[in-house]
């Protein structure tokens, strides 16, 4: 009985044996490796880790994996039902599909690597991304190869099991921040009775009291505890983890300032050497998780969400009371009828009504080869029209948010990496070191000339110094820019693009579609045709998005139903196709198969049937509002024009550029790229403004590229921006405004250096109690923010009105 009683007694003193994978005490004795598990759906995860070499997930962290104690024993069956994927994925073919999961599990970097590597455990899965804000990964897949229910299955079996619902409306679900709301009010709550505790301190007591006093001491203790380890746990917690990960981050001082004055306050009480500095330790908490719920308000209150306020300005042609007319594509509605003209984008899923069509899903999959479609079939929003117009009707609701994503695939980025963005991270790694050699420096020096005052000073050093501001200045100044910019029409592929503008020395203009033909172009026939090939030539010319075409096809007015085969689109040439079993051409001479006309009335567009040319259409150069005002204030910066029409009337467009600026005709889509690639040979930053159809090439070779649209969904993903017709007369503008954004943001960056240098003064110093360090440490950022907020809003309200 002894040695049983001295064996269980072993066994309680033993430490318990804990989990490898995820921390939690094994309560069975099931071994691996030499390893120990809690259960077997955590030793399952292991060999799968293990088999496929992917154990460096556990040196991200310890302990990094989530329980399995609990087995999942949900079916995932119903994901492989068509209805079902009809509604969850974003994309589906026969061998690509895409989902995004949303997974409430993900809580660190080792979940981050863990399910971006999934396609080394499964090679059906062909890339994941996860989104740490969101809780989100996006996971594309071969579906011949894996079903959705067994991914569903995997991502379970890892620990991240995915949270699936069918309902619209849990998509847009804001945060819920009641966690904080109760940290807050426990914090306050402690405060207020710890505050009244001690005051017979701040009275003065006299001896006989000591045991009252030593009493209201225990009882601040008391207080202070649930304050340290649960309103202030998400700022242990997020300093222990940066520990962990071998980082340190801006949490790290606040943590150790908060553990320091704890610490010392209930050794002090205990050891009854004095009093401690409770009130100051829970009205620091109090405040700084005021200053938090502050500081969500007001970057939610200034938030750009460019999903539902900004302005995606691609149009699609609907039909409205039987009229084909251009819709801006946030107008589009379930069950609207459209039609896609060759290399325009779908806006939003829609099911195909016509008998077949081939759409360019690189956009989307970053597969080139185009996908044919049959009637019937749903053709998914971020694919490419190629060929002949074709109708669809609208099953889905246009989501600018995918739209947006697809256009940031890193597949269309561009190498340049933000100059801002590199120095406000390697100044916010080094701020935490030198604020905790500060706070070293300091707290030894007042150790050795007033101890009984170092623990105080030591805190408000921790406490008062703040990189937030620094870090916030950058993205919200430009965040703001960017809702500027999309405003009046020019929407910007990303933050980052701002910079970019705002560097550039030299601008190279297209002709044809961007500086040329604003509202209510005209054009006039030169020659004879017949009303079937009127009727086919408006097809024809209805079916391309090319500038000159959308003119002719506008022009007539009338609305044709010949049906097109064989339809084809040559970038810079023209276009062909059968109409009554006559091949039609439309284009230019050389394409047609003819001599060109020498006259300087403006473009011509020329017809061919059967080979026999008939005619051309004469369209007089037509300038944008506001241009002429526009080319003077660019003046030399404007290094060329660059069109793929003849040299025709260009004596008066001439006098509109400065004698510098250089002018090429005829050129190609790869004389343009090239004309780029040399300017910035020569050291120039160059932003190149077209129409993103004979010059995309361009736009993608040059720092910046803008495409100019005109109620069309056409525009190159690998442009930087997308800006309405009738504003390109505000470039001069836009490019001062992003210039202006850097200014703001420099401003920004002294506000913060300038408060943190007086901050600390004023805390090494001592003339700065936690309390006040506590509420000034928020409020440096949100003055930043404010000041990004107002100062962005201001100038552009100056410049743009």
């Amino acid at each position: 009985m002894h040695e049983i009683a001295q064996d269980s007694l072993l066994k309680e003193t033993e430490a318990p044996v804990l989990c490898y994978h995820c921390g939690q005490k094994c309560e069975e004795s099931l071994y691996l490796d030499e390893k120990q598990f809690c259960c077997y759906g955590c030793k399952t995860v292991y060999e799968i880790l293990n088999t496929n070499n992917l154990c460096q997930y556990y040196q991200l962290g310890d302990h990094p994996g989530i329980s399995l104690r609990q087995p999942n024993d949900d079916s995932f069956l119903y994901l492989n039902e068509k209805t079902i994927q009809k509604k969850l994925l974003s994309f589906d073919s026969e061998d690509f599909a895409r989902i995004t999961f949303y997974i409430p599990a993900i809580h660190c970097v080792s979940c981050i690597w863990l399910l971006e590597n999934l396609r080394k455990i499964e090679p059906g899965i062909l890339r994941s991304e996860t989104h740490f804000a969101k809780k989100s990964v996006t996971l594309d897949y071969h579906p011949a190869r894996i079903k959705l229910s067994h991914i569903a299955s995997l991502l379970s079996s890892l620990g991240y099991a995915p949270h699936i619902t069918l309902s619209d409306s849990a998509k847009n679900e804001k945060p819920d921040n009641r966690s904080l709301l109760i940290k807050l009010t426990v914090a306050g709550f402690c405060f207020g009775n710890v505050m009244l505790f001690s005051f017979p301190e701040y009275l003065g007591i006299s001896q006989h009291d000591a045991l009252l006093n030593r009493a209201f001491s225990w009882l601040n203790l008391l207080l202070s505890v649930p304050v340290f380890f649960y309103s202030s746990s998400d700022y242990l917690k997020a300093a222990l983890k940066s520990f962990k990960q071998k980082q340190i981050n801006i949490d790290v001082p606040i943590a150790a300032g908060l553990v320091a004055l704890f610490v010392h306050s209930a050794y002090a009480i205990i050891t009854h050497s004095d009093p401690g500095y409770l009130d100051s330790f829970t009205g620091l908490v109090f405040f700084l998780l005021i200053g938090r719920w502050f500081q969500e308000k007001t970057y939610e209150t200034l938030a750009f969400d460019r999903d539902y306020k900004s302005y995606f300005p691609l149009a699609v042609q609907r039909l409205h009371n039987n009229l084909w007319q251009p819709a801006v594509i946030h107008q589009l509605q379930v069950g609207d009828r459209i039609q896609l003209r060759n290399m325009e984008v779908v806006p939003a899923d829609g099911k195909l009504i016509d008998d077949h069509a081939f759409i360019d899903y690189s956009f989307v999959t970053g597969e080139s080869r185009p996908v044919k479609a049959s009637l019937g079939d749903l053709i998914y929003a971020g694919g490419r029209l190629i060929g002949q117009p074709v109708q669809l009707v609208v099953e889905k609701s246009v989501s600018q948010s995918h739209l947006t994503s697809l256009w940031n695939n890193p597949a269309f980025g561009k190498v340049n990496e933000s100059r801002y963005k590199k120095i406000i991270d390697r100044a916010a790694r080094r701020f935490t070191w030198i604020v905790l050699a500060l706070a070293i420096i300091t707290g030894i020096y007042w150790q050795l000339t007033r101890p009984n005052q170092m623990w105080l000073v030591l805190v408000s050093v921790l406490m008062v110094a703040c990189p937030c501001a620094l870090a916030l200045s950058a993205p919200f100044t430009f965040g703001n820019m960017l809702r500027v910019f999309g405003k009046h029409k020019l929407y910007l592929k990303n933050v980052d693009v701002i910079e970019r503008l705002a560097a550039v020395d030299t601008v190279v203009l297209d002709k044809t579609g961007t500086l040329t033909h604003g509202e209510k172009p005209k054009a006039e026939f030169i020659g004879k045709l017949n009303d079937a090939e009127w009727a086919a030539v408006h097809s024809l010319t209805g079916a391309s998005s090319h500038p000159l075409s959308m003119i002719i096809a506008q022009w007539r007015g009338k609305v044709s139903t010949e049906k097109i085969s064989g339809f084809k689109e040559i970038p810079g040439k023209g276009i062909e196709g059968r109409v009554n079993q006559q091949l039609y051409k439309i284009g230019s001479a050389e394409f047609v198969g003819t001599l060109p006309i020498k006259d300087t009335g403006g473009s011509h567009v020329y017809v061919s049937v059967n080979g026999e040319t008939l005619g051309y259409f004469l369209i007089p150069t037509s300038l944008r509002k506001n241009i002429r005002r526009m080319i003077s204030a660019l003046g030399h910066k404007i290094d060329a024009l660059l069109s793929g029409d003849q040299e025709n009337q260009t004596t008066e467009l001439r006098s509109l550029f400065s004698s510098s600026t250089l002018f090429f005709f005829n050129q190609s889509p790869h004389d343009k790229l090239e004309y780029i690639y040399n300017l910035q040979r020569n050291g120039k930053t160059v932003l190149m403004v077209g129409d993103g159809l004979n010059d995309s090439g361009a736009l993608k070779q040059s720092d910046v590229g803008i495409a100019i649209t005109d109620k069309a969904g056409v525009f190159t993903p690998a442009c930087d921006g997308i800006l309405e017709g009738n504003q390109l007369g505000l470039l001069d503008k836009f490019i001062e405004l992003a210039q202006s954004s850097l200014v703001i943001l420099k401003t920004a960056f002294v506000i913060s250096f300038v408060y943190n240098a007086v901050a600390l003064s004023f805390a090494v110093s001592g003339h700065l109690t936690p309390l006040v360090a506590a509420i000034l440490m928020p409020l440096s950022s949100i003055s930043v923010v404010v000041f990004s907020f107002v100062a962005v809003n201001f100038i552009a309200k100056r410049k743009l009105t």
